[in-house]
């Protein structure tokens, strides 16, 4: 039997199952007990309704949006934190880590004074017609803020391990600097790419606090499914808000399995090719 670097594997196993099982597993079967209630019928009915959809599509398009924002924005801040020295480079690498320190709703409140009509971002968009506090895209602007940290820290560590051998090859061989990110180094942190885009996407649906403050919360506009969850809880519609969340914990382990075959598939190619 091959031994272990960690004694009492077994007991530990154990132990992290069991803590798992009590924190993730239970809730989420009992979500899903809960909103079994309903019956067929009744589930597809309140999961379709009207105002349940739009909060859907409200949720699902500002999650996507926001997705887009940091995927773009987040590798390009984890290759200047991963490729370049200049100074204040320790200071915007802890700043990358406030969102996840700072309670989601002081974020809501200061997004919010930023982007109203009369606020240091608002009065400066507001002459060219631009609206973010109390519209759609401010609802992907509180999201993008809180899941930006996920891609930049899946992807910063992975850049930083890449050797630049492999580069300087292609370099020689004429590539071009463009060549040599779409063909080099973006195949290589694809992967994790994938994963941190998946890990902000996740986070956007979720998200709740930021998003209450600065949404204007408007059915059918601006109210997104967290929030109408939390109305059916206040309602006492226990299996309706059950229903909602069972809906959102599907379209988030779908998103996982899609995400886990995508990476699969990637991992297959490289090692054909």
């Amino acid at each position: 039997m091959s031994r272990t670097p960690l004694p009492g594997f077994r007991l530990a196993l154990g132990l992290t199952l069991a803590y798992l099982s009590v924190i993730v597993l239970l809730p989420l079967a009992s979500l899903v007990w809960q909103a079994s209630g309903l019956g067929a019928a009744r589930f597809w009915t309140v999961i379709t309704g009207d105002r349940a959809l739009a909060a859907f599509r409200v949720t699902i398009l500002s999650a996507l949006a926001a997705t887009a924002i940091n995927g773009i924005v987040g590798l390009a801040l984890a290759w200047a934190l991963a490729r370049y020295e200049f100074p204040g480079k320790r200071l915007l690498d802890a700043l990358v880590d406030v969102p996840f320190a700072l309670p989601t709703a002081v974020a809501g409140v200061a997004l919010t004074a930023l982007f109203s009509a009369n606020g240091w971002y608002g009065a400066w968009l507001a002459p060219y017609g631009i609206t973010i506090a109390y519209a759609p895209a401010g609802i992907a602007v509180a999201m993008a803020f809180t899941s930006l940290p996920f891609v930049v820290r899946s992807v910063q560590p992975v850049l930083e391990d890449l050797t630049d051998d492999v580069e300087e090859a292609a370099q020689t061989l004429g590539a071009g600097s463009a060549r040599i990110f779409t063909s080099v180094v973006f195949p290589a942190i694809f992967p994790a790419f994938l994963a941190g885009l998946s890990l902000a996407f996740a986070r956007s649906l979720g998200e709740f606090g930021a998003v209450i403050f600065i949404a204007g919360n408007q059915p059918f506009r601006t109210e997104i499914a967290a929030l109408l969850v939390f109305i059916r809880l206040e309602e006492y519609d226990y299996p309706a808000a059950a229903a909602i969340a069972t809906a959102m914990l599907a379209l988030a382990f779908v998103m996982l399995l899609v995400t886990n075959a995508i990476q699969l598939w990637h991992l297959r190619y490289t090692r054909a090719s």
